[in-house]
């Protein structure tokens, strides 16, 4: 059971009269750079004309806010991340969860009508580069990550870095189950381990390791650095994908999270890849702000297939195949 707010303090103000005391018995100071005044808003007791009980208010104020680091008065953290724990029931849930998402994305791969565009060039990227670094927004994780993982894509070795939070366990799990390879690492920041991680499966074991940078929690379609600091240590290029179905369902989520319908269309667009080299802080930020128009580009783009009529999209690929024929008869002569 967690202790409230006003408990927290009152073992806060006990440790400070102990840590006081003995400053005082030794005659050392407390150090300046930890023992900082507050503002006044933290509604704890003002400070009296005493120097002693001025410099033990000091410290009662900064101890409170070291303790709490990053909490409210009511004393809950601010901290996005997860603080849950990996359970056997949690296990069994998210087993559950992949299951019934491994059930539903078979469904809607085998039964809706996909279409590709452009149809060959995250294969000539691969054949080119050997691996890259998908980007999607976390909006069209589900039908993405399916086509990543899917055979259509001579030569790609399929990977995810997902969350290493317990929030990132259900899709490991899931990815795991198609075969594919995981870092664990975040599209905001990654650590050592995960940058090793992704250098070894990029370089050395060709595995595109796969993005959503504004998960898992967003802003959404807000492009954090993580994948173009991935592709800049492993220098290869980032790839925005994204896809456009109808019909579909929106998720009232963070993401708007998009679930196509069986037996509907989907089309799966491939941006224009992104070289990233070295870059200064500034130069990373227009970078972000640069890939948050591509990916929104290239979902335009398998929206624009989406909402043209049938009739149009035949005579279009009849005319393609027309041109494609008259160019062999000419080559022929």
């Amino acid at each position: 059971m967690r202790p409230s707010a006003q408990g927290c303090r009152d073992i806060v103000v006990c440790c400070c009269w102990i840590v006081e005391s003995r400053a005082v018995r030794r005659n050392k100071p407390a150090p300046a750079a930890v023992f900082q005044p507050l503002d006044e808003a933290t509604k704890l007791p003002r400070l009296r004309s005493n120097p002693r009980r001025a410099q033990r208010g000091d410290c009662v104020l900064a101890l409170h806010e070291w303790f709490f680091n990053g909490c409210d008065v009511a004393g809950k953290p601010k901290s996005s991340k997860s603080t849950r724990q990996l359970t056997r029931w949690r296990v069994f849930l998210y087993r559950l969860a992949v299951w019934l998402t491994t059930a539903v994305l078979e469904i809607l791969w085998r039964t809706c009508r996909i279409d590709i565009v452009p149809a060959d060039r995250l294969t000539n990227l691969v054949r080119e580069h050997g691996a890259l670094v998908p980007v999607f927004w976390h909006q069209h994780l589900l039908m993405c990550a399916r086509f990543l993982v899917s055979d259509r894509i001579p030569g790609y070795k399929p990977g995810f870095m997902i969350s290493p939070s317990v929030d990132g366990e259900a899709p490991t799990m899931l990815a795991h189950s198609y075969g594919a390879h995981v870092v664990r690492g975040s599209g905001s920041y990654t650590g050592m381990r995960a940058v090793r991680g992704v250098h070894q499966a990029i370089v050395k074991d060709g595995i595109s390791a796969a993005v959503t940078p504004d998960g898992p929690r967003g802003p959404r379609f807000k492009f954090k650095p993580g994948a173009l600091f991935v592709a800049r240590i492993a220098g290869r290029p980032v790839v925005p994908i994204a896809y456009a179905a109808r019909p579909a369902f929106m998720m009232k989520t963070w993401d708007k999270f998009i679930i196509p319908v069986p037996f509907g269309r989907i089309c799966m667009a491939i941006g224009e890849p992104y070289f990233p080299g070295k870059l200064s802080e500034a130069e990373m930020v227009a970078a972000q702000l640069e890939m948050e128009q591509r990916l929104h580009a290239t979902y335009q783009q398998a929206k624009a297939v989406i909402d043209a009529p049938r009739s149009a999209l035949r005579l279009r690929s009849q005319q393609d195949s027309q041109s494609q024929g008259g160019s062999h008869g000419v080559n022929s002569h």
